[in-house]
Formats: structure tokens, C-alpha cells, sequence
């Protein structure tokens, strides 16, 4: 069996100049765990040209969904930006990643800290029944530079909370935090600074950071995975991994695509 399978685009969404999203049909066989990734690319010259991508649709869904910038000159998004209904993906048929619940230590809140397309594992994490089980309140922060950037705001404030799984649950625990960097708007600022002056507990109404009773998942940009690692090791937390469960995870997977 080929590692690979085709899977068809079903939607394409277009958030901005620089970021648009689609959803696929998926493969009966191909299992995965809410916050990982997988590869998925395109044929070109006969190749396949993949990268990974994490998906945004919940693993229990019959779809696939997934979050793309688009940049003119890249290898792969150069190509995928143009995509339509009816055109064919490849898509990995094994998933990865460290965003996993079972990395973490048990604990009171969960961050979900993301910059840009690195909010797409954290978009089927909330949509996982199991993450309201084991947290009392979990605090999805999205970092962009522009308010329109915010992918996926209307759907986490407005439909998520009906959901007839999940929704009641969601909209008791899960507390919603989108800031930016390069306009006005009701919160401003990188995640890293955010946290280490306890605007973000503040703003959120939770108390200032702890090692006992706050675990972390980040994914974004490199910069703000270095300088929030840095902050959390400065609060003594440790990283988590497969075989030793730590106070964060971090998704070191992607590049510029």
C-alpha cells in the first residue's frame, strides 16, 4: 500500500491575500489523534511535492481540513493556493506530532498558544470532548499581525458553542484570547510578552501563570516558540514528550512552506 492516498478537494476558502484554508474527503483507513499532522502536497513533474500540515478538522470527522499561507514563490504554496473543487490532494497516510494531551502533566488550564497557520492543531483540540474532561478551562490565544488574520474567529465564538457534542462544555471552559501586533484592537501584543507580564491571565480573569497548575501547547512562528520556551524554562517548567510527560509541547515541524 502506497503511503500516500488522493484525496479530493471538496471547499476552498480564501481568509486574505496570504492565507486560505480547504477541506478534502478522507481515506476511511486514515486514523489520527486531535493536534497532530500529516504530510500532504501536490504532483508535480511526476513527484510528489509534500510538506507537513496539521490538520484543523477534528479527528472523528469524515473530512479533512487544513490551514495554508500562501507564498508566491514557495515550492508547494505557490501551487495549492490555486486549487479547486474537484482537484486532487495528496495526503500522507500517517500522522505525527507532539501536540498530544498524553505529553502533559495532568493540570488545571491549558494554553493553546499559536501565531498565524500554527492555530490549525489547536482547532481540532477544541473540538475534542476529551480536553474538557481533563482541564477546567482552556485558553486558545491566536497571535497575528492584522485583525483579518484571525481565521476561524466567528466560527470558535458563534457555532462552537452549539455544537450538540461538545458545545455546552466549550462554552463554559473554553476562553478565546486573539491578539495583534500591527493594528488596533482589543488586544495587542506578542504572545511571549503577553505572558510575562500577566496581561494574558489577567485579561482572561485566571490567576498569574503557575508550574502546578498551567500546561502549555505552542505552535507558530519560530520566534515566538523560542521566546515563550525561554519564559516557560524560566518558570522551572519542563518540555514533554512520547515517553516523559513535561509542563508544554511545542510542534517544531514546519518551515516555510
Amino acid at each position: 500500500m502506497s503511503n500516500l492516498f488522493d484525496a479530493k478537494i471538496l471547499t476552498v476558502h480564501h481568509w486574505t491575500d496570504r492565507l486560505f484554508s480547504f477541506t478534502t474527503t478522507r481515506d476511511p483507513g486514515f486514523r489520527f489523534q486531535s493536534g497532530q499532522f500529516t504530510m500532504i502536497g501536490l504532483t508535480i513533474d511526476r513527484k510528489p511535492l509534500l510538506r507537513a500540515y496539521s490538520m484543523v478538522s477534528p479527528h472523528y470527522e469524515e473530512t479533512l481540513e487544513f490551514l495554508s499561507i500562501k507564498v508566491s514563490d514557495g515550492p508547494l504554496t505557490s501551487r495549492l493556493q490555486h486549487v479547486q473543487p474537484g482537484d486532487t490532494l495528496l495526503v500522507g497516510r500517517k500522522a505525527s506530532g507532539t501536540l498530544l494531551l498524553q505529553n502533559l502533566l495532568p493540570g488545571r488550564t491549558l494554553y493553546l498558544l499559536s501565531t498565524g497557520t500554527g492555530l490549525a492543531p489547536f482547532m481540532s483540540v477544541i473540538r475534542d470532548p476529551d480536553v474538557y474532561d481533563l482541564f477546567e478551562k482552556i485558553v486558545l490565544v491566536h497571535g497575528c499581525r492584522h485583525v483579518n488574520e484571525l481565521a476561524y474567529a466567528e466560527l470558535i465564538q458563534k457555532e462552537l458553542p452549539k455544537n450538540e457534542w461538545f458545545g455546552a462544555a466549550l462554552g463554559r471552559q473554553l476562553l478565546y484570547y486573539p491578539t495583534v501586533t500591527r493594528e488596533p484592537f482589543r488586544h495587542q501584543g506578542r504572545i511571549p510578552t503577553l505572558m510575562e507580564t500577566g496581561r494574558l491571565a489577567h485579561d482572561v480573569g485566571l490567576a498569574p501563570l503557575s508550574r502546578e497548575h498551567d500546561r502549555f501547547m505552542l505552535c507558530g512562528s519560530p520566534e515566538m516558540l523560542k521566546d515563550t520556551r525561554a519564559l516557560l524554562d524560566k518558570l522551572g517548567m519542563s518540555e514533554g514528550n512520547m515517553s516523559t510527560p513535561g509542563h508544554y509541547v511545542i510542534e517544531r515541524a514546519f518551515v516555510d512552506k
